[in-house]
């Protein structure tokens, strides 16, 4: 499969820090992760990733569907959020890392709903990319304030 080599370096015990490339599709599929935790991965959800990966990248509106679509492979294939988040956190500047949150929160938001399972996920991964509770909380305030 196309993915296996990043999978593989997710993965690894003693991950490498990825290329500009790998870490932009794994952080979508970070995205996608959450989007998904709900077991209801909708439209307004989809639309969200591709509008943060084309402000994020400088992708147009193909480029971040195409992105995003890749991701969701990626994403399906990778069985373990904690090493995943792991190689993420090895590669992303903590300033990075928070706005990696951020964005997660207005993927998790943007259906209109809190669900206990995109909490936890998302607590769970900002904990591992290194960012506390108080960030992850004043993050998703930003984001709720921003969308209000």
């Amino acid at each position: 499969m196309i993915f296996r080599d990043l999978l593989n370096l997710l993965l690894d015990p003693s991950p490498q820090p990825l290329n500009d490339s790998d870490a932009r599709m794994a952080l979508t599929a970070l995205l996608v992760r959450i989007a998904r935790a709900d077991h209801n991965y909708a439209e307004v959800e989809k639309d969200k990733i591709d509008r943060i990966t084309m402000a994020r990248y400088g992708l147009d509106i193909g480029g971040a569907i195409i992105l995003r679509e890749q991701a969701e492979g990626l994403e399906a294939e990778a069985p373990d959020t904690v090493r995943f988040t792991r190689a993420i956190k090895d590669a992303v500047a903590l300033e990075d890392r928070i706005a990696v949150i951020e964005a997660m929160w207005q993927v998790a938001l943007a259906d209109g709903e809190r669900d206990a399972q995109e909490d936890a996920l998302l607590r769970m991964a900002s904990n591992l990319l290194g960012i506390n509770d108080v960030q992850n909380a004043a993050a998703r305030k930003r984001v709720e304030k921003s969308q209000s």
